[in-house]
Order: structure tokens, then C-alpha cells, then sequence
């Protein structure tokens, strides 16, 4: 950790801080006056503070001069002000120049450790927040849908457009956006990233926006929200679907004029950010059902940039899974495990609901729980179903995937279906641990959108048995993932569908299910 730089002509200060901060395992730098900590933030090979006190008076510059310098530089370091009481007034002047808390003379030790620590936790959320683009994860990929993606970003490099990225939850939307960022005349300035679905609705205001002290209960503190965390940069707002509708409006007045208020705050802040939306939803259907402002919407959506799913890209997933075992070994400081071709064939099968993270945790657990220095398809996972898949009971058919819409299956159908649209299935793997929990909204737009395209592709040929065709599907799917989740037991699969035994066996039957 950096040090923290204590500034006072006072020995005796000096000396207590610095022997109450070492007992606390966090160190320290002194200063006699504001001319030396100057020199020093110019100097390049200087470390800066993680948190800067300070006395107001001291011979050869003032207290508040250094503060006004240090934030017009380094807004990030938190500055505490020391005091003695006759200069209150001065503490005022203090908080208005963006002082991280003042600490009146004479001071109580503990709390003034206390007041510093909570300042270095300041100082350490906001270096979080601004990760260097040097250490993100590298973008990888072959498949044309990648390639796409890869010359977007490369036509947008030279640009400061508002950028959606849509796609799955995990498929890697904020790599999009920290590329977008690296390639952009901005690459100099922070990338702040938040997720606007993983803060609870009252505090995500403050988050964004900051706070001034006492703006409410707990506000010990003035707090840069990450609009200004942002400012030179990049601002990226994941899921921002899900944000709650009033602050949708505070949202669109910062990206109209570029000004906001933080809560309890009198004063406009000005902000210069680029904004990169990212969202999983249909945004368009919520502005449909009144849960997302139209004029929001086409504000954030000036560029869009579709992130394909893993299942739409699985040749890249050989060269991802090497490239994710080789950094989790690098992270672990072991030797990186290699993987079979039978491995890596069922990991292409798979649909990877969970997407490139789902891929990533995998190899993250094969590192530490694969048994040998190579992985075979007997170490996978269990979520990945080959487990399964090896202890099946006999008469039970493997069933096939759900990683296609209905026409996918003709070609396992007995009746086999029409050949113009029936399409090769990879690897096959048990449904029941294959497929994704879906909302109601996912459904409506794969299963139901999937059904519509197939019933209009066969009802523009000449066959007269399209309601029997797909009756024939989809009762075949539904029946292997009611066999699947029962392993095997019909009966048990019979009462999860609401049918009799009699019907489920006569249907497996008719259906060449056997």
C-alpha cells in the first residue's frame, strides 16, 4: 500500500502519527511544508499518498492551498485537514475545496486513526474502480460473429459515440467496453465501470451521482459518485435495464447537458464522460411495457454492438478454454494443465448457458480439482453432464441438446422432417443439466420465436402435415427432458408432465423414443 503523507511544521504531530499509524501496519511520510509535497507529486518516480493529512498553517504555504493543488491534480487522494478549533471557519473553506474530513487540534489518536483508515478504504474504492486497461483479460475469438464485433470496435477507435452493447449475461460485454475505451481518444482518462442490477435501488443514486455530507444518514463525508470518478473517461453502466425509472431521468439530464447535483448538493457538477451502455434485456420491450424511458433509449442507443453467445461461436471454445487453464495456472502459481480432444470435443457440445464466464469458472475448477497434468472428459464438471451421460440407464436415449429451435431436432425424429432445415447437432448431451433456467421473457423470445420460424418455413413448402410434424417435436423434446430429469424412471417422468404411464409409454413408442 502507498504511504500516508503527514504535513505539519510540528515535530511532535509528526511523531504521534506516524507511531499510531505504524501500529496499525500502515506507513507513513512526512513533511515539514507544502513546497516539499509539491516537489514530490512532480517528481515521476514518486509514489504518491494514498491519503494526504495536513495542517492549514505552516510556514511557506497554507494548508488549503496545498489542498486546492493536490485535488486539481489528483482529485483521487483523499485529503484530511487538521485544525485547531479557532480555525473552524477554515475547515468550512476546507469541505468546499473537496477535503475528505477535517481533524480539529488537539485530536483524540484513535479517532484520528480511525478518520485515516476510513480515508485509505476511500482511496483503495476508487483505485478499484479504475483498474489500469493493462491488466483487463484479453478478447479472443475466431468465429465471424467475433470478427464483427472486433472490427466495430476498431471502426468506433477514433470516436466518442454513446455505445450499446447487447448480448447474454457473461458473454463478455464489459471486455467490449474496455476495449471500446483502450481504442478510444479517451484511453488516458479512468474506466469506471458499475452494475447498475448489483446496487440496491436506494444507495445506487449516491453511487452514480455522490453525496455531500450529511445528505443522509451515514454521510459522514463528501463522496465522488462515479460520474465524476469518470471525468476524461469512460463510464460504463451494466444492465442498465434494470435501473429504476427516476433515475432514468437524472441519467438522461447528465448525458443531455453533461451537469448534475449530488444528493444534498445545491451546486451543478460538470462531467465530461463517455457512456457505454450494456444490457441483457429487449430494451425495446421495455420501453414497450413503461419500464424504461423511451427518449433514454434512443439517447444511450446511437451505436449498438450485438455480443454474440458462446453456442454461436463454439470454435472459439477450444482456444478460449487453453487460454483461461494457462491464466488460472498463472494465477494459482502451478503448472497450467492441458486438456484432451475428447475434453475439449464434449466442452464444444455443451451450451454454456452461463456463457464465456460459465467457460472460465470451468477451467478455474479443472485447475484445482482435475486429478491428473491432463484433462479428460471424465474430469469435467457435472454441470457439463458427461457424468451423467456414462451412467445412463439402458433404454433410455441420449437426449439431444437444446442449443437449436424445434428444427433442429427432425433429424433425430424418426420422421426425420425436412431436410432443407434441419441442421447438424453437436456433441449430445443429457437436457436436463444442459438447459438454462429461463425467465418467461427468455422463453417468449427463443422457444416461442424458434416454434413461429419453423411452423413458417414448413408452411411454405407443399407438405399438408405441419400441425402433425410439430407435434411430433415438440412432444419428443418435452418427453427426453422429463426422461432426463427423472433418469430414466417413466413413471416419474409420466407424473411430472400431468400424463398417465400408459400415455408416456405409448408416446415413446410412436415416437421411436426407445
Amino acid at each position: 500500500m502507498k504511504p500516508i503523507w503527514i504535513v505539519d511544521d510540528d515535530q511532535s504531530i509528526r511523531f504521534v502519527l506516524e507511531k499510531a499509524l505504524l501500529r496499525e501496519d500502515l506507513p507513513t511520510r512526512s513533511f515539514t511544508n507544502t513546497r516539499d509535497v509539491l516537489a514530490a507529486l512532480a517528481s515521476e518516480d514518486e509514489v504518491g499518498p494514498q491519503v494526504l493529512v495536513s495542517d492549514i498553517r505552516m510556514p511557506g504555504g497554507s494548508g488549503l492551498d496545498l489542498l486546492d493543488k493536490v485535488k486539481s491534480r489528483f482529485p483521487a487522494i483523499p485529503v484530511i485537514i487538521m485544525t485547531a478549533y479557532s480555525d473552524l471557519d477554515s475547515a468550512v473553506s476546507a469541505f468546499q475545496g473537496g477535503a475528505f474530513e477535517y481533524l480539529p487540534k488537539p485530536f483524540d489518536l484513535p479517532k484520528a486513526v480511525e478518520l485515516i483508515r476510513r480515508a485509505v478504504d476511500e482511496s483503495q474504492r476508487e483505485e478499484v474502480n479504475e483498474i489500469s486497461l493493462t491488466e483487463a483479460p484479453e478478447m479472443l475469438g475466431q468465429a465471424p460473429a467475433m470478427q464483427d464485433v472486433f472490427r466495430a470496435i476498431g471502426r468506433l477507435s477514433q470516436s466518442n459515440v454513446t455505445v450499446m452493447i447487447t448480448g447474454e449475461s457473461g458473454s463478455g460485454k464489459e471486455l467490449v467496453a474496455r476495449a471500446l475505451h483502450k481504442h478510444s481518444p479517451r484511453a488516458n482518462g479512468p474506466f469506471v465501470a458499475i452494475n447498475t442490477a448489483a446496487i440496491p435501488k436506494d444507495l445506487l443514486e449516491s453511487e452514480l451521482f455522490g453525496h455531500e455530507r450529511g445528505a443522509f444518514t451515514g454521510a459522514q463525508t463528501m463522496r465522488r459518485g462515479r460520474f465524476e470518478q469518470a471525468d476524461g473517461g469512460t463510464l460504463f453502466l451494466d444492465e442498465i435495464g434494470d435501473m429504476p425509472f427516476d433515475l432514468q431521468t437524472r441519467l438522461l439530464r447528465v448525458l443531455s447537458d453533461g451537469h448534475f447535483y449530488r444528493v444534498g448538493g445545491h451546486g451543478a457538477v460538470k462531467t465530461n464522460v463517455r457512456v457505454i451502455a450494456a444490457t441483457h434485456q429487449n430494451l425495446e420491450q421495455r420501453v414497450k411495457d413503461g419500464g424504461f424511458r423511451e427518449d433514454l433509449f434512443h439517447r444511450l442507443n446511437v451505436i449498438r454492438l450485438r455480443l454474440p453467445a458462446l453456442r454461436e461461436r463454439r470454435e472459439d471454445i477450444a482456444t478460449l478454454t487453453r487460454h483461461f487453464l494457462q491464466q488460472s495456472a498463472a494465477q494459482l502459481g502451478v503448472e497450467p494443465k492441458r486438456i484432451s480432444e475428447t475434453a475439449l470435443a464434449w466442452l464444444g457440445g455443451f451450451s454454456f448457458p452461463g456463457n464465456v464466464r460459465q467457460l472460465e469458472n470451468i477451467c478455474h475448477w479443472l485447475t484445482v480439482m482435475a486429478p491428473a497434468q491432463v484433462i479428460e472428459a471424465k474430469d469435467l464438471p457435472p454441470e457439463v453432464g458427461y457424468s451423467d451421460a456414462m451412467h445412463r440407464p439402458s433404454g433410455v436415449s441420449a437426449p439431444v441438446p437444446p442449443t437449436e429451435s424445434l428444427a433442429a431436432t427432425s433429424q433425430s425424429m424418426p420422421h426425420g422432417g425436412d431436410a432443407s432445415f434441419a441442421r447438424p447437432l453437436p456433441v449430445a448431451v443429457p437436457l436436463a443439466q444442459n438447459m438454462p433456467v429461463l425467465s418467461e421473457q427468455s422463453v417468449d423470445s427463443n422457444w416461442e420465436r424458434g416454434l413461429e420460424r419453423d411452423a413458417t418455413a414448413l408452411l411454405n413448402t407443399d407438405r399438408t402435415d405441419v400441425w402433425d410434424e410439430l407435434t411430433r417435436r415438440f412432444e419428443s423434446i418435452v418427453i427426453l427432458a422429463a426422461l432426463a430429469a427423472t433418469r430414466g424412471r417413466r413413471i416419474e417422468a409420466a407424473q411430472k408432465l400431468g400424463i398417465g404411464r400408459n400415455t408416456i409409454t405409448r408416446k415413446i413408442q410412436e415416437l421411436g423414443l426407445e
